[in-house]
């Protein structure tokens, strides 16, 4: 029985330095990240170009951040959201997952102009169903599937999940280096206000808006209302 009883302890104790590890090594891989929503409050959010956070289309849900599905594309629900705060150099973390057939975007360095969408100056990793939805079809070599630029550079390789299932994305901004992460896989890099940049835009939807183009060095991360439901969570940032 001692000895039966000794065993236990020793593996208590073991099991107690892993846990302590693990709880360490979870600490260091966070250290340095802000939440941007605790799951239950809206606090560091707003609509875009608007004071407060949109009373109708967003809601706080079993610790989530959802937009729900207007089926009105961009003219319905309760619009674009964006940080209080504007961001330069940083690393921003989140998890997404979407509804069948589900489109929306995550944009950053993002201007706020009366009148103006948010997309005609910010950068967008898109955020899509890529079996259901058309524009996963459309655009060129598939830069318009999930992880991709929107529009300009196809995520490669493919590494998001399914609708349904939980996607982890970061984006790294970092004096005009961006790169993109699906699901812990580098799939595109490029750097702002180069030629290469500016040869790109001319080439695509956004030739004609200068705020996309000249794209800013400090901006709001924003989170897209496109009509259709998508869940956030784990939204944290830090800045580099």
């Amino acid at each position: 029985m001692r000895t039966i009883l000794k065993i236990s302890g020793i593996l208590m104790v073991i099991g107690f330095a892993i846990a302590c590890a693990s709880q360490k090594g979870q600490q260091k891989q966070d250290e340095g990240f802000v939440s941007l929503f605790d799951g239950k409050t809206t606090t560091e959010w707003r609509g875009y170009n608007q004071e407060a956070f949109p009373v109708k289309g967003w809601v706080v849900e079993d610790g989530t951040l959802h937009v729900l599905g207007s089926g009105k594309g961009e003219a319905g629900g309760g619009g674009d959201i964006i940080t209080k705060k504007k961001y330069r150099n940083f690393e921003l973390s989140l998890e997404w997952k979407v509804s069948e057939g589900a489109n929306s975007g995550i944009f950053y360095l993002a201007q706020e102009k009366p009148d103006q969408p948010i997309w005609k100056s910010a950068p967008e990793m898109q955020i899509l169903d890529n079996e259901k939805h058309p524009d996963a079809k459309l655009g060129v070599d598939g830069n318009r599937m999930a992880g991709s630029l929107y529009d300009l550079i196809p995520g490669k390789p493919k590494a998001v999940k399914p609708a349904g299932e939980w996607n982890q994305v970061k984006i790294m901004v970092y004096k005009g280096t961006v790169v993109h992460w699906v699901n812990g896989v580098n799939v595109l890099e490029y750097h702002l206000w180069t030629p290469e940049w500016k040869e790109m835009c001319a080439n695509s939807k956004f030739k004609d808006f200068t705020d996309f183009v000249n794209t800013a060095e400090e901006g709001y991360i924003g989170l897209q209302d496109h009509g259709d439901d998508v869940w956030f969570r784990n939204i944290k940032i830090k800045e580099l």
